[in-house]
């Protein structure tokens, strides 16, 4: 006969073999986000900006408790080029079993990504990739777009261009970057120069591998431009304003694209002229003055904007998942349509727009300070104000919705 003692016993041990996979279990329900981002070849420094700025906000979010009770585990994986970023996604999806998607800079590889998030019908959060072709005749419904597009890029440094007399009535010569990225930003660089009484009187494309840029250089010396633009990406920027500067040639250097990274990697006395920016360490915000000392105390250097907007990113995904209290991709997508606002650590908050999914925010032109003002290695560079003037509408610079072929 069984005594009550063995019952008892018997039930405590019942009771703890139950609740031992539930422990498990707690231990292992994270949210996990797969995020892609290259940590090789030409956008290579700027991924690795990106890991350091998703890690630092995940660290935040994790010791504050989590999202909806649970921590979240970040997967960084270098997403290499544009096949295997597809192959990874999707790997992320079915095998890590991740809530959603997020990351990418290469347009390329972000546009196979969005393939892959349509055709599982998941989140993908697209951060730094730029390719104004992604916002519209590629859209889906199930991407979101961070960073700002081409065209705003174009019309944020061309503003200043203008300003300073250098498009009306000018011959401008381009360098192209031979990807989507830089097809799609010689386009919009292009219609800007033509709308506003300048010619385009050259356009090489140069291979997103070039290292080399004398070819190019001797054309533009034969070709006695009055502007230099140039529609590169990555270290290919840092090796052409090296190159030019090394050569001599008389003629302004601008450009629609530049991160502080590659700015920095070119040095003081290497770069002038006007370019866009999306974000920069001195921006005189509470929230940037923040994240901009975390990552000092961390990295020993500022951070590039790159590091900036995965952090911010991920921090918007944080508040969505709060909001909507799911991590489904359908409450998900809900909860952005409503065009609910997001702080961007800049002095204007942002949102992203319901019909192209595309955020809407502040962007910066930039130039070069004079000679020995630099501080340090990281502070030759001079930032104008924000653009959209804060008496204007975030829209203003962006695409408009008759202009754009995004339909979901």
């Amino acid at each position: 006969m069984t005594s009550r003692r063995e019952i008892l016993k018997a039930s405590a041990a019942a009771a703890s073999a139950l609740a031992f996979p539930a422990i498990v279990k707690a231990q292992s329900d994270k949210i996990k986000i797969g995020h892609l981002t290259p940590l090789t070849g030409f956008l290579g420094a700027l991924g690795e900006y990106a890991v350091k700025g998703i890690r630092i906000a995940a660290e935040e979010i994790n010791a504050a408790g989590g999202v909806l009770g649970r921590q979240l585990d970040v997967m960084s994986e270098d997403s290499v080029n544009p096949a295997t970023a597809s192959i990874k996604a999707q790997r992320m999806l079915d095998q890590d079993k991740v809530e959603f998607l997020m990351g990418e800079i290469n347009s390329a590889s972000a546009k196979t990504i969005m393939q892959v998030a349509a055709r599982n019908k998941r989140l993908f959060l697209q951060v730094g990739a730029r390719s104004d072709v992604l916002r519209g005749a590629d859209c889906n419904r199930y991407t979101f777009h961070v960073d700002i597009p081409v065209t705003v890029m174009v019309n944020a440094a061309g503003q200043a261009l203008l300003r300073d007399g250098l498009i009306k009535g000018k011959r401008v010569f381009s360098l192209t970057s031979d990807y989507l990225f830089g097809h799609d930003l010689a386009k919009a660089a292009k219609a800007f120069i033509a709308a506003n009484g300048g010619s385009v009187i050259g356009d090489e494309l140069t291979a997103t591998d070039t290292t080399d840029f004398s070819p190019f250089l001797l054309k533009i010396r034969q070709a006695k431009p009055d502007l230099v633009a140039t529609n590169l990406g990555g270290n290919q920027v840092t090796n052409f304003v090296k190159q030019y500067s090394e050569f001599g040639l008389p003629y302004p250097v601008a450009g629609f694209n530049l991160n502080t990274a590659d700015a920095w990697a070119a040095g003081e006395g290497n770069l002038g002229g006007i370019w866009p920016t999306v974000w920069h360490h001195e921006l005189d915000t509470p929230g940037s003055k923040a994240f901009v000392a975390k990552f000092r105390s961390r990295h020993n250097q500022p951070p590039e904007n790159h590091a900036w907007i995965e952090y911010v990113s991920l921090k918007i995904m944080a508040q969505a998942m709060n909001e909507a209290k799911s991590t489904a991709t359908d409450k998900l997508i809900a909860y952005f349509e409503k065009e609910p606002q997001f702080d961007l650590l800049k002095a204007r908050k942002g949102y992203f727009r319901s019909w192209d999914h595309q955020l809407m925010q502040e962007a910066y032109p930039f130039t070069v300070k004079p000679k020995g003002q630099a501080k340090d290695r990281w502070d030759f560079l001079k930032f104008g104000a924000a653009v959209p003037d804060a008496s204007q509408p975030l829209e203003i610079l962006a695409v408009r919705k008759e202009q754009n072929t995004c339909k979901f």
